[in-house]
């Protein structure tokens, strides 16, 4: 590239330069999504310790003194970097991983909403959301009705 801006001082230098960086980058997304493909048990290795470190973290004792977890809190015990764990999930689950998170909690939800007799702010606190509200609107959001239309399902 060096080359050519010396040799080549003219109008369209820096079109070339752009399209042979344009290239590189190229190289380096296909190199990037390439390790998703080749890596697929690794992949479902580290699904299985994601699915793992989720469920530990719900049947601690203090789970309902914790807050929500989160991608960084996961990536982290995982030795990822937040935006490496989303991409890995979104190739492998087409969720990224604040999806993925919250599909979890919507399911841990469910399965306390048909079998526990807890309020569902109570609920919402289990999980650890700060607010009854924002799980309610999750929770809607997740599965088109409200948790206590949910709850009245099984009854």
């Amino acid at each position: 590239m060096q080359q050519e801006l010396k040799d080549n001082p003219d109008d369209h230098s820096s079109d070339v330069m752009v399209s042979h960086i344009d290239l590189l980058l190229n190289y380096s997304n296909r190199f990037y999504n390439r390790q998703f493909l080749t890596r697929k048990t690794v992949n479902n290795d580290l699904l299985t310790k994601l699915e793992q470190i989720l469920t530990d973290y719900f049947h601690t004792e203090t789970a309902g003194h914790k807050a929500l977890p989160t991608v960084a809190f996961i990536a982290k015990e995982l030795n990822l970097s937040p935006n490496y764990l989303s991409d890995l999930l979104r190739n492998t689950t087409g969720q990224n991983a604040q999806q993925y998170i919250q599909n979890h909690l919507v399911e841990k939800a469910k399965g306390l909403l048909a079998t526990a007799n807890c309020s569902i702010s109570e609920v919402a606190y289990q999980l650890g959301f700060e607010y009854p509200q924002s799980f309610n609107k999750l929770f809607k959001k997740s599965t088109g009705q409200t948790p206590l239309a949910y709850r009245q399902s099984f009854k």
